[in-house]
């Protein structure tokens, strides 16, 4: 006979409650629990998860499992608030990576243009001869087609072959879309720009000199619609802001690009002026290595905006990047200060609780701790009725604090900071005690401007309301009342608001006496329970890159930039070598040349970035990417941006630097080449 299967089970009850079971069926009830295994979902599985979670709940999967289960199964799961929240946090994050993604490709795109121009220039008397002999524009552009397309499609290919394994099969279309377009802008740009300037004809040995060029009309009408876009961006991110979540206006996205291309722009027309100013200054002095620096930058090509844009973009890029870091660091401190109130917060049952004196004490003298406000937390006090009559039903919370030390800790933690002469009991007309107070916003409009009557178990005041501050360290998260202690007849200590570096053990050493009721918090311990979704680190990870690409893309474009130099600046010490120039004056003279174009980049790419991160910094706000999955923390309205001066300033140093170290080793390898070899017959160096 087959075997039989026996349910066997126990039930522990207190003996009241076993009048319960006749209530029941007298049937078990049958329950199945499935953890879900979510190590290999990605953001492509969400909307067939969805799906899968709406049938199981509410059809055909439900009809499926009663088929199954019985006719009263049911489908519950917490999966729908967890996608619920990935859905508000991805709106949230996606258009400030949009920011990111657009000024990395917008630097990375003006680095290729760069390197293209380098290419196009080293051929550009070979291009001369051949459309001297008769070769036409479109012969000479298939031929370079042609030639960079040997290179750059199987370097294309090679690229997409090394990054298949980091992203899988998941993410194919990007991995492919992205080296396409890379290999087509190259193939395209190189052949364009190295045929265009050679569609007219033009003399040999014409110069197009920073100094002396003047812009077209062609050029300026460009110029100016970049303005009115990098306007309308701004405008928008400024208006709109990132908090919509529509992540795909792409031209709000470019607007930190827009505005350092309009820089560039700018930067590249203003340049010629301080450099007429400083060769006049300069030829009227005994040396010659000044004005020949002068001179030589200032006829450079005036076709020099693409490593101007470059620095500026990349630059800008790093800024960006930096500072939303920063901000999202800035965001959490905040949080946590707002949570806590204070360094550390020692508080009793409810925070009403009163706390013996002795804790008092030793709380003060323990390690690290720096300035102690002993306050006094007064709930549920109701407001005196309307000066119209009607009643009211409205609570606040009163504080009964010292003046001098709370105004002090509001100053250190910048919550509501205000004079502590303003908080001062004090006498008012007619002999009549009023107590000023500082109070949240509203309570100061249900109080008014004179003096009203107030019942609290403290005591009874008669107060007027002294200053307004919108937030208070005792209870951020309140309308309040702030009230000098000294005007209260029962004065008790049940919150401690603790300032500077204490030591947990110590703290928490001095409260275990005081019994489990009294609790502590630190601030340093609410600010690590933020841990990053993997969301979230996904995105910072992406601006931390941001910085990274964004630093090296300048030092690319620098290293660029005079390298399509490099040949005519060593046969020009060559030649100056010959005329007694030393090697400690070749170095100078390299090096001065290339400052001009190198500081003003890198002041430039420090304003530009400030300014770009100042303008943009109303529309862009980093609550969703910095506190999504704070631990129940008060948190701020808004996480704006601000400027982080190491992202701003380190890349612009790091420019200069780089130009300084390239110009003294291009002086150092002339000077190890004999100046015959510099100087051959009919080098058209």
């Amino acid at each position: 006979s087959p075997p039989r299967y026996y349910w066997t089970a126990a039930v522990l009850l207190a003996p009241d409650a076993g009048p319960a079971l006749l209530g029941s069926t007298g049937e078990p009830e049958m329950f199945w629990r499935f953890p879900p295994d979510a190590s290999g979902l990605t953001a492509a599985d969400v909307p067939e998860l969805r799906s899968a979670l709406a049938s199981l709940e509410s059809g055909p999967g439900l009809v499926r499992l009663r088929a199954m289960a019985g006719d009263n199964a049911a489908f519950r799961t917490e999966l729908d608030r967890i996608l619920a929240g990935y859905d508000t946090l991805r709106t949230a994050i996606e258009p400030v990576v949009t920011v990111a993604a657009v000024g990395v490709g917008a630097v990375a795109a003006v680095v290729l243009l760069m390197t293209a121009g380098l290419i196009g220039g080293r051929r550009r008397e070979e291009l001369a001869l051949l459309r001297a002999r008769g070769g036409s524009l479109a012969g000479m552009g298939g031929r370079l087609l042609a030639e960079t397309a040997v290179v750059v499609v199987p370097a294309a290919a090679l690229g997409l072959l090394a990054a298949l394994p980091f992203f899988g099969p998941v993410r194919l279309w990007p991995s492919v879309a992205g080296p396409v377009l890379v290999a087509a802008l190259v193939c395209v740009a190189v052949p364009v720009g190295a045929v265009l300037p050679h569609r007219r004809l033009r003399l040999p040995g014409t110069r197009d000199d920073l100094m002396d060029a003047r812009p077209s009309r062609l050029r300026t009408v460009a110029e100016l619609t970049v303005l009115v876009l990098a306007v309308g961006a701004v405008v928008g991110l400024r208006r709109r802001g990132t908090a919509d979540g529509d992540g795909g206006d792409l031209l709000v996205s470019a607007a930190p690009v827009l505005v350092g291309l309009i820089a560039a722009l700018v930067l590249v027309r203003l340049l010629p002026w301080p450099l007429r100013l400083a060769s006049r200054a300069v030829a009227r002095r005994r040396g010659a290595v000044g004005f020949l620096s002068l001179a030589r930058a200032g006829r450079s090509s005036a076709a020099g905006a693409l490593p101007l844009l470059a620095l500026l973009l990349a630059l800008t890029t790093a800024a960006f990047g930096g500072s939303v870091l920063a901000g999202v660091s800035d965001a959490r401190d905040r949080a946590a200060v707002l949570t806590v109130g204070a360094d550390a917060r020692i508080s009793g049952l409810l925070d009403t609780a009163p706390l013996p004196p002795r804790l008092v004490r030793e709380v003060r003298e323990a390690d690290g701790v720096r300035q102690v406000a002993a306050v006094q937390v007064v709930t549920e006090v109701p407001m005196p009725p309307a000066a119209d009559g009607s009643g009211s039903m409205k609570n606040t919370v009163v504080l009964g604090v010292d003046p001098d030390a709370y105004a002090g800790l509001a100053r250190a933690t910048d919550l509501g900071p205000f004079p502590a002469d303003r908080l001062r009991a004090g006498r008012g007309e007619a002999g009549s005690v009023v107590v000023p107070v500082i109070a949240s916003p509203t309570t100061a409009a249900e109080l008014g401007d004179g003096p009203r009557d107030l019942t609290t178990p403290a005591g009874d005041l008669r107060v007027r309301v002294a200053g307004i501050v919108p937030r208070t360290a005792a209870v951020p998260g309140h309308e309040f009342l702030l009230v000098d202690s000294a005007a209260l007849t029962r004065k008790l200590t049940t919150t401690l608001l603790v300032t500077g570096d204490p030591d947990p053990k110590a703290l928490r050493d001095a409260v275990r006496p005081a019994g489990k009721s009294v609790s502590v918090r630190l601030r340093a311990e609410e600010r690590a329970a933020f841990v990053d979704t993997p969301m979230q680190r996904g995105v910072r990870g992406i601006y931390a890159a941001a910085v990274a690409v964004g630093a090296g893309y300048a030092l690319l474009a620098v290293l660029l930039s005079l390298l399509r130099t490099a040949p005519e600046r060593i046969a020009l010490l060559a030649r100056l070598r010959t005329m007694g120039l030393t090697s400690r004056q070749g170095r100078r003279l390299l090096g001065l040349e290339s400052l001009p174009q190198a500081l003003p980049a890198a002041l430039g790419g420090v304003l530009v970035g400030w300014a770009a991160i100042t303008l943009l910094a109303p529309g862009i706000d980093l609550v969703g990417l910095a506190l999504f999955n704070g631990p129940g923390a008060t948190v701020p309205d808004t996480a704006h941006l601000r400027p982080d001066p190491w992202s701003l300033v380190l890349p612009a140093l790091g420019v200069v630097v780089l130009t300084a170290t390239t110009a003294a080793v291009q002086a150092w390898w002339a000077s190890r080449r004999g100046s015959i070899t510099e100087l051959r017959a009919g080098d058209p160096r």
